[in-house]
């Protein structure tokens, strides 16, 4: 249906006429959508049962990752760009009178997840399929995912996300292939010929209905699985609720992303999310295997399971319920495939995202899996006895469960053959600091994998007009090979590269002022420097160092008439959690400042500020090929890795940044004199944490630029916002600034004066943004799967 042109345009008028039993010409945009959708899915179908009658034919080892969240975005334009059928739709849409990029604009961005997390497993996802991995990811089919964002005064509103309102043309539902899951009950034990057994009695059943997604591979006939679980009422009702409560209950598991998780109530539910997730997954895996090899007892050699965060960590504890009570396998058999087939990769060195649950929130939901991970931790205990006799405080430090927490990191460490950071200095932290003592216990399990991003959406797709350049210049070789982008650097200085460089840049910027018009209302220059911070709203991520930045640039402009500076475009985007108040005050701060800076025609030639609401995969997509400047200005060892400026960097934008992450391993990629690198380093931090010395009243009474910023919180600057800054105030000096804003504000000030003295060097500049765009081919998700392929997984490419 799609070898030619005129195929295709045939077979589309005739399934879009029988689907809706309406003529072509009556036809909406979403009726256009649905049957191309339809017409993609049915053309990779048998690809797609192909790929897993070779998996199972051949007995590769397969890799399962499980994860809370996969960042999808819009799907219908990367498949039909990775199935090389994208010309032919477009040409035959367009003599269709169709515009191939507004059917694609009516996708809804899948709503299952919140930011780099959910992209990072989306990216792996695409690049297991085109390196012809046998992968599969797993998660939950969130109802309405995180949610909407609008701004309203200023102030962020959460609506609920309607992603699934018009269906999802990608997925299948599976009922046959459903799992029940089991929550509260308790636990029965008895001798049955001479052998302890376990049953879990008067539970609560859900069942957990997957829905298959097909992951397509680009230029491959590998279709891998993306399976996610919706939360259904069992046959069986409770018999202490009403009917409807139980209904209600057990939808809500699938129903957010995320829920607010303050009060017990909300903890409970995400517990069960969790435990939701594992138990269909590791059950439905469990249920494929032992269908074909009788027997799970070789579970490690055939089947690799990863637990992207802590959020899946009860996978341990669920496949030992499994091995134990339905195998009947003794512990130390259940133990060993459990700690071969389990791998963990840790995302944070936060202490308040290292998840810990309240034991009197644990045990009475997951009875059984409570007892198991009480045993787990007794065990590791007694070992770390034998190894480190009296040392309790240690063993204390190490254990799984302790003053009435269960530490899911702990956990994730004690049962799993391999845990890995996500960018070298992410990877030393863990080693020499926060998992110190689990790395002096085991050495072995600790490895590195710095993160990567798929260069087939963040530049194939999301920036045509420089992958054509780059085609045109250096080949497509880099399409399969991304690393190839090297082969670009010589061009750096080349005069005509540069001149076609800079138009590519000059039109996204175009594009992107458009969307800003559209949703702001706002005019924005685009020959200023377009200066971009999108990403997750989180203290550590220091938007607010921006802000006060921004803040002094308008003071010096309002208040001295030599000082002027080339123009700038500050572009925000971010979600922050709904109860995350703190972080809803920076969104508040942002747009009120971009109120008063857009609407001063003293200073608005010089400066705006737009705040981009609800920021999603694509509406990145627009902003990453338009930016000139990537702010990752995150405090010193806070931020994993990050990989937002992994996809700036791929679109030619110059790293503004601190040596966190893995902005260290770009610097030490395209070289110091192609980034901008600022403020304390992670060792000058730590040694803040850890020694004190810090006062953050030294830098605010010393630095007048800094005392004015922070006072304007307060002194009626922002008359729209009343009191509602103060907090931000408070936490800057009656806390002490924990994140150092003031601490790094000079040297960013600093930073940011180079930036706009290098961008008036055009010749310089484009350079620059070459020399970054070259080096970024290492910085594909493709270079991190292998890794994790032969590191890790030990899979093998699908033959055939």
């Amino acid at each position: 249906m799609f070898s030619s042109k005129e195929e295709f345009k045939n077979v589309f008028l005739k399934r879009l006429e029988m689907m809706y039993g309406k003529r072509f010409e009556e036809s909406t945009v979403r009726d256009q959508y649905n049957t191309l959708g339809n017409m993609v899915r049915e053309y990779i179908s048998q690809h797609w049962i192909q790929t897993n009658e070779r998996n199972r034919a051949k007995k590769q080892k397969q890799v399962y990752y499980l994860s809370i969240e996969f960042l999808l975005g819009r799907l219908l334009g990367s498949n039909l760009l990775n199935l090389g059928i994208r010309d032919i739709v477009e040409e035959g849409l367009r003599e269709l009178g169709i515009d191939l990029q507004e059917i694609e604009e009516s996708e809804a961005d899948a709503g299952l997840g919140n930011g780099g997390l959910g992209r990072l497993a989306a990216c792996f996802l695409d690049s297991l399929a085109s390196l012809n991995l046998p992968g599969h990811g797993c998660g939950i089919r969130y109802k309405h995912g995180l949610f909407d964002q609008k701004i309203v005064d200023g102030y962020q509103v959460e609506l609920p996300e309607q992603w699934l309102r018009h269906g999802n043309v990608w997925e299948v539902r599976k009922e046959d292939l459903a799992v029940e899951v089991s929550f509260w009950g308790k636990v029965e034990m008895s001798h049955i010929n001479g052998r302890l057994t376990f049953r879990h009695v008067d539970s609560e059943k859900v069942m957990a209905v997957p829905y298959d997604m097909p992951v397509i591979g680009y230029d491959t006939k590998t279709i891998n699985t993306l399976r996610l679980w919706s939360a259904e009422p069992a046959k069986t009702f409770p018999i202490h609720k009403s009917v409807m409560q139980y209904k209600r209950e057990t939808e809500a598991i699938s129903e957010f992303l995320y829920p607010d998780d303050t009060h017990d109530e909300g903890k409970i539910l995400r517990l069960k999310q969790q435990y939701f997730l594992v138990a269909a997954s590791v059950g439905s895996i469990v249920r494929a295997h032992r269908r074909q090899y009788g027997h799970l007892y070789e579970l490690h050699k055939h089947v690799a399971i990863h637990v992207n965060d802590t959020h899946p960590v009860l996978a341990i504890p669920e496949l030992m319920r499994i091995l134990l009570d339905e195998e009947g396998m003794s512990w130390e058999d259940a133990w060993h495939i459990t700690t071969n087939t389990i791998s963990y990769t840790n995302h944070t060195t936060l202490s308040e995202a290292l998840e810990k649950w309240p034991i009197h929130i644990f045990r009475p939901l997951l009875p059984r899996i409570y007892m198991i991970v009480e045993e787990i931790n007794e065990r590791f205990c007694h070992e770390l006895w034998n190894r480190y006799p009296g040392e309790w405080k240690r063993i204390e430090e190490m254990a799984i469960i302790a003053h009435d927490l269960v530490k899911m990191a702990h956990l994730a460490i004690v049962g799993s053959y391999s845990v890995n950071g996500v960018a070298k200095l992410h990877s030393d932290i863990l080693k020499k600091r926060e998992m110190r003592l689990f790395h002096e216990f085991w050495p072995q399990k600790f490895n590195n994998k710095t993160n990567g991003i798929t260069h087939r959406r963040w530049l194939l797709k999301a920036n045509p007009q420089l992958s054509k350049l780059i085609i045109n210049t250096i080949g497509d070789k880099w399409i399969k090979e991304p690393e190839k982008l090297i082969d670009l650097k010589p061009y750096a200085g080349d005069a005509s590269f540069q001149q076609e460089l800079a138009k590519v840049k000059r039109q996204r910027k175009t594009m992107l002022a458009r969307r800003i018009y559209e949703q702001t209302g706002v005019v924005v220059n685009e020959s200023s420097i377009f200066d971009v911070q999108v990403k997750r709203l989180h203290a550590y991520k220091r938007q607010l160092l921006n802000v006060l930045h921004i803040m002094y640039l308008y003071n010096r402009l309002k208040e001295d008439s030599s000082f002027s500076i080339y123009p700038r475009t500050f572009i925000f985007g971010a979600k922050a959690s709904p109860g995350y108040y703190y972080a809803k005050r920076i969104i508040k701060l942002i747009n009120s400042l971009a109120d008063k800076v857009n609407s001063d025609r003293q200073t608005n030639e010089q400066l705006k500020v737009i705040f981009l609401e609800n920021y999603r995969v694509s509406l990145a997509e627009e902003i990453f090929p338009a930016a000139d400047v990537s702010e990752q200005i995150s405090t010193a060892s806070k931020e994993a890795s990050g990989t937002g400026n992994m996809k700036f960097m791929m679109n030619g934008a110059i790293t503004l940044g601190t040596l966190d992450g893995a902005n260290i391993e770009i610097l030490e990629a395209v070289g110091e004199e192609n980034i901008f690198i600022f403020g304390l380093t992670a060792e000058e931090v730590l040694r803040y944490y850890q020694n004190g010395g810090y006062r953050s009243h030294e830098y605010y009474h010393y630095d007048k630029r800094i005392k004015q910023v922070v006072d304007q919180l307060v002194n009626g600057f922002f008359p729209d916002a009343h009191d509602h800054f103060e907090p931000i105030y408070d936490s800057l000096l009656m806390q002490n600034d924990e994140y150092f804003v003031l601490r790094d504000f000079a040297s960013y000030v600093e930073a940011q004066e180079r930036v706009g003295k290098e961008y008036q060097q055009r010749e310089k500049w484009l350079r620059m943004s070459t020399v970054n765009i070259a080096h970024s081919g290492y910085f594909s998700s493709d270079r991190t799967i292998q890794e994790y392929a032969n590191g890790i997984w030990k899979i093998q490419p699908i033959d055939g």
